[in-house]
């Protein structure tokens, strides 16, 4: 996987467990458990070109409920709650998706 020259195995295994059960999603603790927060803004760019599945420079919607399975294939769905608070939490500018620059944000808030 893509993810695995950023982050280790076992981050992405503490971030995974920190939001198994359905609606226990919370950014802020997956982004800590999965050391993200720690890594620099190069390191950010190239996740979020990962999560940015359409390569249309903002990771949308429709990616965002996929957004775990980025992380590992056996990953769960968001639910649709999740799914609409995330962008709410990281779109700065009220568009509607997140870009690079708020991604990179919302990750180290």
């Amino acid at each position: 996987m893509a993810l695995a020259g950023i982050l280790t195995d076992a981050e992405i295994a503490a971030g995974l467990q920190s939001c198994q059960a359905a609606d226990s999603f919370n950014y802020k603790t997956f982004f800590v458990k999965e050391g993200l927060n720690s890594k620099s803004k190069d390191q950010l760019a190239k996740v979020f070109g990962i999560l940015d599945q359409d390569r249309s420079g903002f990771i949308e919607e429709d990616e965002l409920k996929l957004f775990l399975k980025n992380f590992s294939a056996t990953a769960r769905a968001l639910t649709d709650a999740e799914t609409k608070a995330f962008p709410v939490a990281g779109d700065s500018d009220g568009d509607g998706k997140i870009g690079v620059d708020e991604f990179q944000a919302l990750v180290k808030s």
